[in-house]
């Protein structure tokens, strides 16, 4: 596919949540233990079972109103890096996906979780308040500074508190990049890209506002965690 679907597996509170993006759109949030579990708004399916075979392969099975309708073989790699899956569906050919993990370390956990200060060395703009960014349990975020809200990274508007505009939304583009799009009267008002760096030290912020005249402007924040 060109643009190429993009996939996110993150640890949750009650299992798995996947989000995949893209041409096709998935979210669904798995128990651990295999159990049925729901799984709303999805093309197709919507209910979803997670076997795990062993440390590096698991299946999963999608259904419809309890009718199994397709069995997904997901295979990592020894070295973690590559992800195969292998859906197969009953009257249709086996269909072979190979996933390439992108940026950041196989480590599990969220490398924007912490507590982050501006690096006024490194900006000359002054961001003010300190940021907290925190797993909400669910496979998202609580980000705290100047505004505040909790989200997930499926591309949904999630509401924003004490700040100029409405919504919020997240999408992560790799284990170490975020991008955000907030609105106003449901008008685009600022995009955002979040990116930390390889040692999970350092957070970059790249804001582009666009002002009631039209005018874009762009600001660079650079963040240390504490």
């Amino acid at each position: 596919m060109d643009p190429a679907n993009q996939l996110s597996i993150t640890p949750a509170q009650n299992g798995t949540h996947v989000v995949m993006s893209g041409e096709t759109h998935l979210d669904f949030t798995a128990n651990p233990n295999g159990h049925q579990a729901p799984a709303p708004d999805n093309l197709g399916f919507n209910q979803i079972e997670l076997h795990r075979i062993d440390k590096h392969q698991a299946e999963v099975r999608e259904m419809k109103d309890g009718v199994l309708v397709a069995t997904v073989r997901e295979k990592l790699s020894k070295d973690g890096t590559e992800l195969t899956s292998t859906t197969s569906a009953v009257g249709h050919t086996p269909k072979l996906t190979v996933w390439t993990r992108t940026g950041g370390t196989k480590d599990p956990k969220d490398p924007f979780a912490g507590n982050w200060t501006q690096d006024l060395s490194k900006t000359r703009m002054r961001q003010g308040l300190p940021l907290k960014i925190e797993a909400d349990g669910s496979g998202g975020v609580r980000f705290l500074g100047a505004y505040s809200y909790t989200a997930r990274f499926d591309g949904k508007p999630y509401d924003l508190k004490n700040s100029r505009n409405d919504t919020v939304s997240l999408q992560l583009v790799d284990p170490h990049t975020v991008d955000t799009i907030s609105k106003r009267d449901n008008q685009v008002t600022q995009k955002d890209r979040w990116q930390v760096s390889m040692d999970g030290q350092q957070m970059t912020l790249v804001s582009t506002s666009t002002l009631e005249t039209g005018q874009h402007i762009t600001e660079k924040l650079v963040f240390k965690k504490q």
